[in-house]
């Protein structure tokens, strides 16, 4: 840290009690001068010689009994006047940057200037600042710090701008130019210490990181803080990742409970003035904060109920990037209050406002821009990571047994749009909602496995599919049917014949809905099936399985044998299907309820 020295005398200043300093002379001292609760007896030549606000003061004093004279509105109180006074007895007075601001604005006060005696104190302190503090990044950074006591003078006399200039610039410079000894929060390197010998005694060149001064920034109060960013800004020389990075850490340093989704309940004003502050410094690119980072930010903003600006604005800037999010970031709790555990309507806003954004997107365009430290998808792939992301969120949040199924459904139709390989992970999810809510009708079992093309389910999802007691009749003979024409196409053969009633079945598809012409068959359908029903298709699964394996293996077996047998096994789904449906007529299963649940 630089300091100066000023005066060569030794310090006669001495207290009595708390509130009473004198200075030690053989000569009476001729003037009181109050300093708030303080009183200073000193001498009126020395302090007048040098302060023409003194002068006045002691010129208009009417006290009988002596001259006493009374500065209250002194900035930096008796603290920075007894530096002034010191001066002026030419007594030994060190300045820093912890005190010279105050020595500054409190020998302005006093009017300490060349033209009442040259070599006056804000001529020095002058000389100081330009020569020593604003060449100095730590002491630039504590000066700043320094002026918040006294933002009216500071900004007055134009400490701060100069404070913001030096640390901006210092930013702002080329990494190559600058020094490990700008940095104080990092510890020195052996090589620094001179503990580390290089090649051929050669000291090796350390690598300074652009985002070196970030760390640094942190301390510094959120009104002050602003001003430095858009300071560095405002040169056009930081990148916008070391400025995100720079704004992610100052969040993280400054905001209680921000990476748990906390916030204090003791000052929630001045929490939420920082998240508005913070958001308002967020870089304009796109990209250069995370997008876990911005839901984070996001949560922090709707704990301490900022305003809509700020939310909208985030919102729009995660839907941009939330091919980047994982399901761990959508966990956003919902509010007191709430029945449900998380807050699915924020998720359902981010999804809504991203496949709005990747309309407008020129497919062959990447999503984020060359240089930044976010990966680039295309249109596809984002769409394909986003409805891979939903799935896993609403894996998660169907085991909430306050989870209407509206918004389970809902979200899940918003990616409903998007073509995606697999659908394993949405079945995954609907079986945890099924799981969780065994008393849902039979008309909300069959709205919510409308969501899944049963097409699309993986050999494994199909096993465990046509186990899965769960999941009404109508599903589980679908997928049963789709492993069939999936092993029949592999092996070159037509589909099998099936009857009627299961040919209109598969006609409409998994994704749609309409009365078949026997109400009884429609709601046999949709029951859950028995555990006689499980174990027969269980068993013609397990047969089909295994005329597949065996179809691959023998490899000697010609086309007109494989055909043949492929055909067998279609007749005998056909029977399977046909025994299914009358066995569940003979037992009287086929009838008209709301509600089914799992054996």
């Amino acid at each position: 840290m630089k300091f100066m020295k000023l005066g060569s005398k030794p310090d006669s200043f001495q207290t009595d009690g708390d509130n009473i300093r004198y200075v030690a002379t053989e000569l009476a001292t001729d003037v009181v001068v109050n300093v708030g609760d303080v009183k200073f007896y000193c001498h009126k030549f020395p302090l007048l010689s040098k302060s023409a606000r003194l002068q006045k003061l002691v010129a208009t004093s009417n006290d009988e009994i002596g001259d006493e004279i009374h500065i209250q509105d002194i900035p930096g109180g008796p603290a920075a006047f007894e530096i002034c006074a010191k001066f002026c007895y030419g007594m030994t007075v060190t300045l820093n940057a912890y005190n010279v601001v105050e020595a500054r604005c409190a020998a302005e006060y006093l009017e300490m200037y060349e033209t009442v005696e040259k070599g006056n104190l804000i001529y020095k302190i002058d000389v100081f600042l330009n020569s020593s503090i604003f060449r100095s990044w730590k002491d630039s950074i504590t000066v700043l710090q320094t002026t918040k006591s006294l933002l009216a003078w500071s900004e007055k006399l134009k400490v701060i701008s100069r404070s913001l200039d030096s640390i901006a610039s210092k930013a702002s410079i080329d990494t190559s130019l600058v020094e490990w000894s700008y940095n104080y929060n990092r510890k020195k390197l052996p090589s620094e210490n001179g503990n580390s010998l290089q090649w051929n005694g050669v000291r090796k060149q350390q690598t300074v990181p652009k985002d070196w001064w970030v760390e640094d920034l942190c301390e510094l109060h959120i009104d002050l803080y602003k001003r430095v960013i858009t300071t560095i800004k405002a040169k056009g020389r930081v990148s916008g990742d070391v400025i995100g990075e720079a704004v992610n850490a100052y969040a993280l340093r400054r905001l209680p409970g921000f990476s748990k989704g906390l916030i204090p309940n003791n000052d929630i004003i001045k929490y939420r003035s920082m998240v508005e502050t913070i958001v308002w410094l967020l870089p304009s690119e796109k990209g250069t904060v995370s997008c876990s980072f911005l839901l984070r930010l996001l949560r922090a903003a709707i704990l301490s109920d900022c305003g809509e600006m700020e939310r909208n604005e985030l919102t729009r800037r995660i839907s941009q990037q939330l091919p980047e999010a994982t399901v761990t970031d959508l966990l956003i709790r919902a509010p007191a209050g709430e029945a449900t555990i998380y807050d699915v309507g924020i998720v359902h806003n981010l999804v809504e406002e991203f496949m709005t954004h990747i309309s407008q997107t020129d497919p062959s365009k990447k999503e984020f821009n060359e240089g930044s430290r976010s990966p680039k998808f295309g249109a596809d792939a984002s769409k394909l990571l986003v409805a891979k992301l939903i799935d896993g969120y609403l894996a998660e949040i169907a085991g909430d047994p306050n989870l209407p199924l509206s918004k389970f459904v809902n979200l899940a139709e918003h990616i409903d749009s998007i073509s995606r390989p697999s659908h394993d992970g949405l079945y995954r999810a609907i079986d945890m909602y099924l799981k969780d809510h065994p008393g849902i009708s039979k008309s909300e079992r069959k709205r919510i496995c409308r969501l899944m093309d049963c097409k699309k389910l993986s050999a494994e999802a199909c096993m465990h599919a046509v186990q899965n007691e769960r999941l009404p009749l109508r599903v589980v003979v679908q997928v049963l049917f789709f492993e069939q024409v999936r092993a029949t196409t592999s092996s070159g053969s037509s589909t099998p014949d099936l009857p009627g009633s299961v040919r209109a079945l598969f006609s409409r598809g998994s994704h749609e809905s309409s009365r078949s012409t026997t109400t009884n068959t429609e709601e046999d359908w949709d029951s859950v099936p028995t555990a006689e029903d499980i174990k027969a298709l269980k068993g013609e699964l397990g047969t089909l399985r295994l005329g597949s394996d065996g179809s691959r293996n023998d490899s000697t077996k010609n086309d007109v044998e494989r055909a043949a047998a492929s055909r067998m096994k279609g007749l005998e789904m056909s029977k399977i299907f046909s025994k299914l449906l009358s066995s569940k007529e003979r037992n009287g299963e086929i009838r008209s309820t709301d509600t089914s649940e799992s054996p």
